[in-house]
């Protein structure tokens, strides 16, 4: 059977470690972090997520401000606002929840942000500067994938890693992530021929496509580790069960290593989103973080 990869306990340990970097960044310079998130709309889902990153940013003693707007907010309204935190000192990252309402234009808002501030690493600029080698704030999600494979497997050089998925939020800049740490990285998608042979390669899987449970047990090579981003509510039996994009049952019993659906990659996000903050405030005001 699969080690389980516990992310709850890795985020756990990488809080404390922003908390303590945090304390010694406001004795040292007088400065306390701070992050705005801006929630357009009611989604629940959402509502839970931001309430939970406002109380962990205090937790570890930064400044959060929450800026919760209805769902009828104009384009123009909400841009007003990106600007108004852009040039807002205080303010060192800046997080927009997304799904955005149809009638704004996600792009067009995520490229208004500042760059320095962009901590979910959206911005045109930082994901440019992540594909040419360059120091960016990174997308959390695919940080906190690549941190759990390290602390599992150690060094992932010359690593066979398969991604599958290649959204924007996930695929594309987890793959980049994994070059830098000199993986050979393939990028699997629904137009892949043969996916399930395509994965037998891989000493490491990240599953990120956003389909419950496609990944099955047959599809891994044996002691494979398997970092599953997917997050699915479905229902079975009469209950509402989260899962992963990995069928845990038959997957736990080839892998080496699985994160578990919940408790594995989503407690990451949110602490490589304070980790983000703390870079950002950092480098605005012109010195190295303290090493966590």
């Amino acid at each position: 059977m699969a080690k389980l990869i516990d992310g709850k306990a890795f985020a756990a340990g990488l809080r404390t470690r922003i908390a303590k970097a945090v304390s010694e960044v406001k004795a040292k310079h007088n400065l306390t972090p701070g992050l705005a998130v801006v929630l357009v709309g009611d989604d629940p889902a959402s509502r839970v997520y931001v309430a939970n990153k406002a109380k962990q940013t205090l937790e570890v003693g930064m400044n959060s401000w929450e800026h919760k707007l209805p769902a009828d907010t104009s384009e123009q309204a909400l841009l007003a606002l990106v600007k108004k935190l852009n040039a807002d000192s205080s303010v060192h990252g800046i997080l927009v929840q997304m799904p955005l309402p149809q009638h704004i234009d996600a792009a067009k808002v995520l490229n208004a942000l500042d760059p320095a501030k962009d901590v979910d690493g959206f911005h045109v600029v930082n994901v440019g500067r992540l594909s040419t080698g360059q120091e960016a704030l990174t997308a959390c999600t695919p940080v906190g994938c690549v941190m759990l494979a390290k602390n599992t497997l150690g060094d992932l050089t010359g690593l066979n890693a398969v991604v599958i998925g290649r959204s924007n939020i996930v695929g594309k800049p987890v793959a980049q992530l994994l070059l830098a740490e000199n993986c050979t990285v393939t990028i699997a998608h629904s137009k892949s021929q043969d996916l399930p042979a395509i994965t037998r390669r891989a000493d490491l899987v990240i599953a990120a496509v956003g389909r419950p449970e496609m990944v099955k047990g047959d599809w891994l090579k044996p002691g494979a580790t398997v970092i599953d981003v997917g997050i699915n509510r479905i229902e079975r039996n009469g209950k509402s069960l989260l899962v992963g994009d990995c069928d845990f049952a038959s997957c736990e019993k080839v892998a080496g290593a699985i994160t578990p659906v919940p408790g594995g990659v989503g407690p990451m996000t949110i602490a490589c989103l304070l980790q983000n903050t703390l870079k950002a405030a950092c480098a605005i005001a012109g010195f190295a973080p303290p090493h966590m």
